[in-house]
C-alpha cells in the first residue's frame, strides 16, 4: 500500500514522502496514529499543491530576508560602555545590549539569538556583528562602541 507520510517516521522516511509499506503496517500503525494517509489521487494532488505553495512561501521569505539584509547593512548601532583609566572597559557589550540598542535607535526588532558574536565586545571602536536572518542570508550590522 502506498502511504504519504505526515510526520518523519524513523525507519520509513521523512514528512511528505510517498512510501510503499505493507497493508497491515499501514492499517495498524501509520493510519491510526496519524503518521500517514493513504496515497489516493486526491491526496497526491493535495501534496503536490502544498509543496508548490511551500516553495513559493520559502522563495518569498528568502527575498524578504535579502531585502532586510540590504537595509540593515547600511545602518549602524551605537552602544555606550563605562571606561576606566588607561582605556580599560568595565564589562562588555553582549548581543542582548546590541538588540536593545537596535530596537531603540533603529526601530528594528532583532532577535539576540540570531546574532553571531563569538566573544562579547570588550574594547572601544567599530565591530561588525553577523546576524543570521535566514539559513542562506547573513547580514553584517556595524556596532560602534563608545565611552559612556
Amino acid at each position: 500500500m502506498k502511504v504519504i507520510l505526515l510526520q518523519d517516521v524513523k525507519s520509513l522516511g521523512k514528512k511528505g514522502e510517498v512510501v510503499n509499506v505493507s497493508d497491515g503496517h499501514a492499517r495498524n500503525m501509520l493510519l491510526p496514529k496519524k503518521l500517514g494517509i493513504e496515497a489516493t489521487s486526491k491526496n497526491l494532488n493535495d501534496l503536490k499543491l502544498k509543496r508548490a505553495n511551500d516553495d513559493k512561501v520559502a522563495k518569498e521569505n528568502l527575498e524578504a530576508a535579502k531585502d532586510y539584509k540590504a537595509e540593515l547593512e547600511t545602518k549602524e548601532v551605537r552602544v555606550s560602555i563605562k571606561v576606566g583609566e588607561g582605556g580599560r572597559t568595565f564589562g562588555s557589550v553582549s548581543t542582548k545590549e546590541i538588540a536593545e540598542e537596535a530596537k531603540a535607535q533603529l526601530g528594528y526588532d532583532i532577535d539576540k539569538k540570531k546574532m553571531q558574536l563569538p566573544n562579547p565586545i570588550k574594547e572601544l571602536g567599530t565591530t561588525s556583528v553577523a546576524i543570521k536572518l535566514h539559513p542562506k542570508v547573513v547580514a553584517q550590522l556595524k556596532v560602534i562602541v563608545e565611552e559612556a
